[in-house]
């Protein structure tokens, strides 16, 4: 094990003082087990197949989970788009993925299942910590929409991926730049919800009250007070009864037609 400095361990300590493994190799997990516990982790829980893995985060509530991307009785794919679409407190826990089956293909499905990082073996302690690292020292925006639940996947930062979005023109835009990009994001996902309702109606009531939350902040921000007389119809909304697509169609059409944006069928 490699030395880390004690200030940043401190720093991650939030992050992995609560470890679930989710791998079917003992060998493996063992291995995972004593680079974490060298890290800070205090209570580490490991698991070898998908549905005792989510039954165990529902108890341990983990700061951060590794999963292998397949074994018997596991999915690690599916893994993350059931922690991401569940209730629990921990849904949005950062996921590192990892694998020997690190191609194009491979790397893209962990990122759209909602995963933050991915490992590819063998790896290093040192590999190991970087990706420790990123996603508990440079967090990622969230994205709640319908068809996609995880962090921002144009900012998807593992050190496999090198796909089209993986350029400067990707990193966090700030100030003004950044609270249009965001509010542009908003209302995409709004009308992608609207769109999806049918299909979803609770993930689309839950990503239309983030995005909700998000553009009211926004407002607030920049003293846009039409914004906010917007966003607060929509909340008068959907505090009125059960959200329906008819309830919500009215207030959320309001928004878009501020921002002129077409809904898309996936954001993030």
């Amino acid at each position: 094990m490699f030395a880390v400095d004690r200030r940043v361990l401190a720093k991650l300590e939030p992050v992995v003082k609560r470890v679930l493994i989710v791998d079917p190799n003992p060998h493996a997990a063992r291995l995972l087990t004593d680079i974490m516990k060298g890290l800070g982790a205090r209570d580490i829980v490991v698991q070898a197949n998908e549905k005792r893995a989510l039954m165990a985060a529902a108890e341990l509530e983990p700061g951060i989970v590794f999963t292998e991307r397949t074994g018997e009785g596991l999915d690690g794919e599916s893994l993350a788009r059931a922690l991401r679409r569940s209730d629990m407190n921990c849904r949005r826990a950062p996921i590192i993925m990892i694998t020997a089956d690190a191609t194009a293909r491979t790397i893209l499905g962990a990122r759209d299942s909602g995963v933050h990082e991915f490992l590819r073996k063998p790896f290093t302690s040192a590999d190991l910590f970087k990706r420790v690292e990123n996603v508990a020292l440079k967090p990622r925006d969230w994205v709640e929409a319908v068809g996609y639940i995880g962090p921002d996947r144009r900012r998807f930062n593992s050190g496999e991926f090198s796909g089209a979005r993986k350029r400067k023109a990707d990193r966090s835009a700030s100030g003004a730049a950044g609270h249009l990009e965001a509010k542009d994001q908003a209302m995409r996902i709004l009308g992608s919800a609207l769109d999806q309702f049918d299909s979803d109606p609770m993930q689309a009531v839950r990503a239309i009250r983030e995005q909700a939350a998000t553009l009211k902040m926004l407002a607030m921000k920049v003293s846009d007070s039409r914004l906010a007389v917007a966003v607060g119809a929509l909340e008068v909304s959907m505090a009125s009864g059960p959200p329906t697509k008819a309830t919500l169609a009215a207030p959320i059409g309001t928004l878009l037609a501020m921002h002129q944006v077409e809904p898309v069928a996936k954001a993030g």
